[in-house]
């Protein structure tokens, strides 16, 4: 499975939020195929509530794990 990196730390939502759905929306064949997941790498506490239960309404699945001062959001096929 492809994973395809987006870094949008500095971002505040709904920034956040809204470049994560332009780039689910331009890779949703895939996303639904299960053929690859999408990492966001944000700083942004606020998108780490916004984006998942966004996408969980979208039908996707959301993993968050913290980092080194910020988070890591990823979006893939929900089973």
């Amino acid at each position: 499975m492809e994973t395809i990196e987006f870094d949008i730390r500095g971002q505040i939502c709904p920034s956040t939020l809204l470049t994560t759905l332009r780039e689910i929306n331009r890779h949703k064949s895939e996303l639904k195929q299960g053929m690859c997941q999408l990492l966001f790498k944000t700083d942004n506490r606020d998108a780490t509530i916004t984006i998942p239960e966004t996408v969980r309404n979208m039908g996707y699945a959301s993993e968050i794990v913290k980092q080194d001062g910020y988070y890591v959001l990823t979006v893939f096929r929900a089973d």
